[in-house]
Order: C-alpha cells, then sequence, then structure tokens
C-alpha cells in the first residue's frame, strides 16, 4: 500500500536513505531512551530508529498513514502511535524524571512556528530535538544578532534552547518534491534559562513591538513603550536597531516594561 501526499496536512515524505542515515548519526539515538517522532509519514525513519532499540512514540493526525504505519508496525512492541495532532498533544504525559524525551520530525511548513512555540511548554521534559524545516525558517531560529535573519524567532526559541543548524536537504530527497531548501537543525533546552525574564509575555511583546518595523531603530520602534533615555539608561543604545539587539539586551528592555506595567 503507498499512501498519497497530502498538501491540507503540508505532506512531503523523505525518502532518501542517504539524508535519513545523516540523520540517525546526528541525533546518535540509542537503547532504552525515549522517543518521540512527529509526522512520521510512510515511516523511512520511524524503521530504522526502531532497529537502534528505543523506546518510540509516534504522533500522527492523518488517519489513513495512522491506519498504515499501525499495519506496518504491528509487531513492535516499544513502539505506540498517537492519532492526534502535534499543536495540541501533552507532551509531558509521555515523560519521566528518569526518561527525559528527544523528539524528532519533518515538520509540516505550514504549522511549524505554532508547533515549536507549543513545544517551548515542555522543554523540562525534553532533552533533544531534531527537526527539519525549510532552510530560511532554520537560518531565522539559529541567526545571531547583527544577521539579516535575526528576529522574534530566533530570540524567543534561543530564550528556550540552544540552537544549533546541521545539514541541508535538497528537494529531490522528499516525493513530493518541496519548492525549498530544507535543512535539519537541533535544539537543545537550556539546563537554565540564559536570562532572567520578569513575563515572558513581556518579552514577547517588546520583540515583537521591536522588529515590527526593522529599518528603524529602538527610539522609533519602541517609542510607544520606552523613552529614548530610558532605554540609554539600560545601557542600549536607542540609535541601533532590533536585529543587532542581544538575547540579553531584550531581557533588561522587557524587565523594565513589567516594571512601568505591572
Amino acid at each position: 500500500m503507498t499512501h498519497r501526499a497530502r498538501k491540507r496536512f503540508g505532506q512531503n515524505f523523505l525518502q532518501d536513505t542517504s539524508i535519513i542515515d545523516s540523520i540517525l548519526i546526528a541525533a546518535t539515538p540509542e537503547c532504552n531512551e525515549h522517543w518521540v517522532e512527529i509526522g512520521p509519514g510512510q515511516g523511512a525513519l520511524t524503521a530504522p530508529l526502531l532497529r537502534t532499540g528505543v523506546k518510540l512514540d509516534l504522533i500522527e493526525l492523518d488517519r489513513d498513514l495512522v491506519a498504515y504505519l499501525t499495519r506496518k508496525f504491528a509487531n513492535h512492541d516499544q513502539l505506540a502511535i498517537h492519532s492526534q495532532d502535534a499543536l495540541t498533544f501533552d507532551f509531558s504525559q509521555l515523560a519521566t524524571t528518569e526518561t527525559p524525551l528527544h523528539i524528532i520530525g519533518n515538520l509540516p511548513y505550514n504549522i511549524s512556528t505554532p508547533l515549536l512555540f507549543h513545544l517551548m511548554k515542555y522543554t523540562d521534559h525534553i532533552h533533544s530535538m531534531y527537526f527539519m524545516l525549510q532552510k530560511e525558517v532554520v537560518e531565522r531560529i539559529c541567526a545571531a544578532p547583527g544577521s539579516k535573519r535575526y528576529g522574534r524567532l530566533s530570540i524567543m526559541l534561543q530564550y528556550y534552547c540552544h540552537a544549533e543548524p546541521l545539514f541541508d536537504v535538497p528537494p529531490e530527497s522528499f516525493s513530493p518534491q518541496p519548492k525549498v531548501m530544507s535543512a535539519i537543525f537541533k535544539l537543545t533546552p537550556h539546563n537554565q534559562a540564559p536570562v532572567d525574564i520578569a513575563n515572558l509575555k513581556h518579552l514577547n511583546q517588546v520583540v515583537t513591538q521591536a522588529f515590527s518595523q526593522r529599518r528603524k531603530t529602538l527610539r522609533n520602534s519602541l517609542k510607544k513603550s520606552f523613552t529614548e533615555a530610558e532605554i540609554s539608561a539600560l545601557d542600549i543604545n536607542p540609535e541601533l536597531r532590533a536585529e543587532a539587539i542581544s538575547l540579553a539586551e531584550f531581557a533588561r528592555l522587557s524587565n523594565q516594561f513589567t516594571l512601568k506595567n505591572p
């Protein structure tokens, strides 16, 4: 049986065995670890993962694929399949203190950003994450201050995790072929947050406001929330653009905003 990829689920099935091997070499799954695969497709990565001896949970929304995977892997006791939406799935239910989760997946491009932010709620239960996304999005996630790719996505995800690009995946590695280059990257949750944030909603608000008009300086982009003197008092140059401001500097702005808006 074959399964035709469905646009409404953003399905592009990985079929390049050399890329699959490279993913497994990077992820280094080991026997008795607990792995979760999001969007397993037709099981191209699932089968070699199972051969490593890991405990594996699959999260799949497409009911036809759930039925297909259930038949394909019927004899694997270490596998559980969850016919659910990863955007609303409670990942904490799978984890224990002794066995944190390793999460892996070829994420549907149309839900990648909200799904990543959903996963950030569970970083206390996660040891590592390996995902495939559009290369452009991976570059944004992993960008450093001063880069044109640096923005809200970079800052908010790097608050929770260390982000590391691994390697590119060309369109011909998939069926059907996407129109963009893809890339594999790794997210490692911080054992301790890199900065102290009094209110995460305020951090998101300040960062969003600062990047809403990228070409403007902070003095102009943040004028609804801070005076120029207030920005300078935080040892931040108000003449800089948002793309030049580090997570630590945005933390100072956010915490000052919280003091002004308790």
